[in-house]
């Protein structure tokens, strides 16, 4: 087996695991688990795996860190807090399915926030590209009824879903545009460090409204999942891959997560595929294309 194939292999695996978050996050609404308080707790125990193997490091590149502070922090508050907290809150209102097609956006805003970055130039088609696909979602929020557009009467799950994909391509502009020069593990750790401050308000939020977890069975298996599947797992299978094939062919594998987590939503949660997922998906996908017609870095 060559390095490449164990690449790939290893790119599938991670897609896969990053579609189960959001099929997790919604068995987590059916049993009542508090969002925020789960994104809390999902970090803190990463924490605490991470830290024993990497604090040395830190303490090492404490200068680095303080150096780059404003932007890991700003990293941190976009992944760690935002990101991973309003998906698993908008999946109390919204389909798998809906999250799983606009997923599909983010390499699109990638490129339009990395152009407000001013970190690379756009074309004429990626303009039409963006375009098309925020029709796409459009498409899906609205599920074919534009009027809901001008009255907004929009699901606020659909709402914050598109809050969650921009929050988490401001995060992946950021690490393409600010390396910090810290190995990845490490960097992991202090993001995840500064996202716990983020994310401890939230969770005093959910305890001061009554909103407790239960760690019974399923919820142990449900947080077991987010941790070291979604969590550690999927991060180290991701960072091991593109050193052997590079980020751009690794990030094309991030395009199974549609599709992984639409199977997923119809065989294990009973979702239903509609006129609009389809209409939306194929508007977003000649989007996709369009967008990725290479723009000239400045």
């Amino acid at each position: 087996m060559n390095a490449n194939f164990k690449a790939y292999l290893m790119l599938i695996l991670c897609a896969f695991f990053w579609s189960g978050n959001f099929i997790v996050g919604k068995f987590a609404t059916l049993y009542e688990v508090p969002p925020l308080t789960l994104n809390f707790f999902r970090w803190l125990i990463v924490w605490f795996i991470l830290i024993p193997f990497t604090l040395r490091d830190i303490l090492k590149n404490i200068k680095i860190i303080k150096k780059n502070f404003y932007s890991i922090l700003l990293m941190s508050f976009t992944s760690i807090s935002v990101f991973n907290s309003v998906v698993y809150y908008s999946l109390n209102f919204t389909q798998v399915l809906n999250g799983a097609l606009m997923i599909s956006i983010i390499p699109v805003l990638i490129v339009f926030i990395s152009f407000i970055f001013k970190t690379e130039k756009i074309n004429f088609s990626q303009i039409f590209g963006l375009i098309l696909s925020i029709t796409g979602v459009a498409t899906i929020v609205t599920r074919l009824d534009f009027g809901k557009l001008i009255n907004l009467d929009l699901n606020k799950g659909d709402l914050w879903l598109l809050v969650a994909m921009l929050s988490w391509a401001i995060y992946s502009t950021m690490l393409r545009t600010h390396k910090t020069g810290l190995k990845y593990l490490s960097f992991m750790t202090a993001i995840v460090s500064i996202g716990l401050i983020f994310l401890f308000p939230q969770f005093l939020f959910e305890l001061k409204n009554h909103q407790v977890i239960k760690f019974n069975i399923p919820v142990i298996l449900i947080t077991s999942y987010v941790v070291f599947f979604a969590g550690i797992g999927s991060y180290i299978l991701w960072n091991k891959a593109v050193v052997i094939v590079g980020p751009n062919k690794a990030g094309i594998f991030l395009h199974l997560m549609p599709v992984f987590s639409s199977f997923m939503a119809i065989f294990l949660l009973n979702e239903k595929l509609m006129n609009f997922h389809i209409i939306g998906a194929i508007i977003i996908i000649i989007g996709i294309y369009l967008s990725s017609k290479k723009s000239a870095s400045r």
